[in-house]
């Protein structure tokens, strides 16, 4: 118990000295950010693989608040990381994936994040920003709630299409078997994309 709460510290103290970089998150970012820091400092990885997932994503933070945009957001496990968005300034999307593609550290990238002017998002049947925020937290809840599923090494995200995106890693084919039948397992979830490496 006393291992669990000195890494729990580790954990926070990362957070509390992000300063401005962490000041300046999108607002999904913002409400699940000491959560996801706590649930990273409880995982069965090292400090130092922890810490480096959250440099990386305190620097792409300080990019977005460069651009003066919240447009994106990005969830990572073991510096593989998921960015999803639409961004509707061309100029914005191409300056921050730019930026992305630069960061130090990122093994691997999975970049669904996408350029659609204001005119193609008002026809394009996209859920609200609200309704897709509801889809990702419940889908991340229903693996918090499954047997046999280490939820810690998992990270959900939701996009505004629908599609619930499951990255992390699983301890066998059955965990992933069953994380992403779970992920699927939601009013709104039109489909998942699986972005899980199975790894006793």
């Amino acid at each position: 118990m006393t291992r669990r709460l000195l890494i729990l510290a580790a954990g926070l103290t990362v957070f509390l000295s992000g300063g401005a970089a962490q000041a300046q998150m999108g607002l999904t970012d913002v409400l699940t950010a000491p959560k996801t820091l706590i649930d990273r400092a409880i995982e069965a990885r090292s400090t130092s693989d922890i810490a480096e997932d959250n440099r990386i994503v305190a620097e792409i933070n300080a990019d977005m608040a460069k651009l003066g945009t919240i447009k994106a957001s990005t969830e990572i496990y073991e510096q593989r990381l998921l960015v999803t968005g639409i961004f509707s300034d061309k100029a914005t999307y191409d300056s921050f994936e730019h930026k992305v593609r630069a960061v130090k550290g990122i093994k691997r990238l999975y970049w669904h994040a996408v350029y659609m002017s204001e005119a193609d998002q008002a026809s394009g049947h996209l859920l609200s920003w609200t309704d897709v925020l509801e889809i990702g937290t419940k889908a991340k809840a229903r693996l918090v709630g499954t047997a046999g599923v280490a939820d810690v090494n998992f990270r959900t995200t939701a996009d505004s299409t629908g599609t619930v995106y499951l990255l992390g890693r699983a301890r066998s084919q059955e965990e992933a078997r069953k994380a992403i039948a779970r992920a699927k397992d939601g009013k709104g979830v039109r489909r998942v994309v699986s972005y899980v490496d199975v790894r006793p």
